[in-house]
């Protein structure tokens, strides 16, 4: 079923503009896609992708009046709503928009078949002063069902923002935290330490001992220091690595966990866990594992070096990437994708260039916190699972895994995933349309290295890698199949830039 919905500017010498609201219904089922027709038209860029079902917009000026409504139970167009054959004369007056004009056959839906799913921000309506009346159509169509879960979550956001962590535990009404870091960041642990003892707050002890892909061993080595002292919550400090420790340890014993991101990894905002144990990576995903509260504190950030600012970021990208072709992919989530996408392909190579930039190393970290809620809401397909693999059982490091892999996993589906790649390379800049170069423009850009050699895997480990990627089926949008998914591998060890004819 195919809608039109005819947005009509008269003529006049007075400029208009109106706020909408956009709310997504369903409605029995349903709910429509609003986009432009006309590509020239002034409001293509405010509407295009996002998301309106009848009934649910409601236009902000009181001059407006409705003569025909559509009651839904929940409110109504603000606006004229009539069939072609009874379009009304043009307005008069310093408000010249009309209505919003609708097909003779509108469909009618019981207020009891109405729910609330969500509430997109206020976006802007533009109707410009024109010598000639205007006519936008928007079409409206059909999209799939979805479902979406909101993970629970506090995020504290802003420079300096960490010296609130005193005040944050207070709120939660606990008093001894035990500081988790890497040996590489035992400095910043200290700083946190002196923070809340300045506050009369005793930690009630730092392990330093975190390590990359959350080993089993330094998990249980973790839980027997953790048991020696009196911690009522843990707070951790650094990149997925000392967050996926913190997972651990809070899965396992209920303890809440505050987090400190000091990279652009995104694990913070995911219910995921991944842990090591014979070599072997296992994930498994629970809302229970989601931090309770995050601290972005872009002073944490500043001394990143510039390598890991980059690694890291892309393999935030690469949340955002999957989400867009997830099994449960779903609108809200499509938007966070683009949104996070384009705010790291724009900052990152700003930090490449000026790592003392505070302003690109603010937008990073809004697009990570982005990107990290894709991958907490999405399904993982073939660039994470193979991340893993190569990750787990050869000790490849992991933000320059994915970093070296997601251009390659995304020409693998590219075949599969026209809409998602469509959506993608307006994110990239560069990328004259295709994501795949978009992504490799935005890696040479990062001067990152492009082969998993340079990080120890050896050629015979090739074919090892592609048997266990194989072994077991999960969903993706493309069937996996072990000679493609080899030669994928191949690439990456290589380091060739990713094409499209796997």
């Amino acid at each position: 079923m195919e809608l039109q919905l005819r947005i009509r500017c008269c003529s006049c010498c007075w400029s208009y503009q109106a706020l909408g609201l956009f709310h997504l219904f369903c409605i029995s089922g349903q709910a429509w896609l609003i986009e432009t027709l006309n590509p020239n038209s002034k409001t293509r860029n405010t509407i295009t992708s996002r998301f309106v079902s009848v009934g649910a917009l409601q236009a902000s000026d009181k001059y407006l009046k409705t003569h025909q409504s559509i009651r839904l139970g929940m409110g109504a167009f603000a606006g004229e709503l009539v069939p072609h054959e009874q379009q009304p004369s043009p307005a008069k007056g310093p408000f010249p928009m009309r209505g919003l004009l609708l097909p003779p056959k509108l469909p009618s839906f019981p207020a009891s078949a109405i729910s609330l799913s969500c509430l997109i921000p206020v976006v802007k309506l533009g109707f410009f002063h024109s010598s000639k009346r205007q006519i936008h159509n928007i079409r409206l169509r059909n999209m799939d069902p979805f479902e979406y879960n909101a993970n629970p979550g506090r995020v504290v956001f802003g420079p300096g923002s960490i010296q609130k962590l005193p005040d944050e535990i207070k709120r939660l009404g606990l008093k001894s935290p035990l500081l988790l870091s890497t040996p590489q960041q035992v400095s910043q642990a200290e700083d946190l330490a002196k923070i809340l003892t300045s506050a009369s707050i005793e930690p009630a002890g730092t392990y330093t001992n975190a390590t990359m892909h959350t080993p089993s061993h330094i998990t249980e080595e973790a839980m027997s220091f953790l048991h020696s002292k009196s911690a009522d919550c843990v707070v951790s400090i650094g990149g997925g690595s000392t967050i996926g420790l913190g997972k651990a340890i809070s899965i396992r014993t209920g303890l809440y966990h505050i987090c400190i991101p000091t990279t652009y990894a995104g694990s913070e905002m995911t219910p995921i866990l991944g842990e090591t144990q014979d070599g072997r990576k296992a994930t498994r995903s629970d809302p229970k594992i989601l931090p309770g509260t995050v601290i972005y504190d872009v002073d944490f950030t500043m001394t990143l070096p510039v390598a890991l600012s980059a690694t890291s970021g892309v393999n935030a990208i690469a949340h955002a990437v999957e989400a867009l072709y997830a099994k449960n992919k779903n609108p809200i989530i499509s938007l966070l994708a683009i949104e996070g996408t384009k705010a790291l392909a724009e900052s990152l190579p700003e930090i490449i260039e000026n790592a003392q930039s505070q302003p690109a190393r603010e937008k990073a970290q809004y697009g990570a916190w982005l990107c990290g809620v894709c991958l907490g809401s999405s399904a993982m397909a073939l660039h994470h699972k193979l991340c893993h693999t190569l990750g787990g059982s050869f000790n490849l490091p992991h933000a320059e895994t994915h970093t070296i892999v997601l251009p390659h996993a995304l020409s693998y589906n590219a075949p599969a995933i026209p809409e998602a790649m469509e959506k993608l390379a307006t994110a990239l800049p560069g990328s004259e349309g295709d994501a795949t170069k978009g992504l490799n423009v935005l890696l040479e850009k990062l001067k990152v290295k492009r082969a998993l050699k340079d990080y120890g895997m050896k050629e015979e480990d090739i074919d090892k890698a592609a048997e266990i990627a194989v072994s077991n089926q999960y969903p993706n949008p493309r069937k996996i199949e072990k000679e493609p998914i080899r030669e994928l591998i191949r690439r990456a060890w290589a380091g060739e830039p990713a094409r499209a004819d796997l």
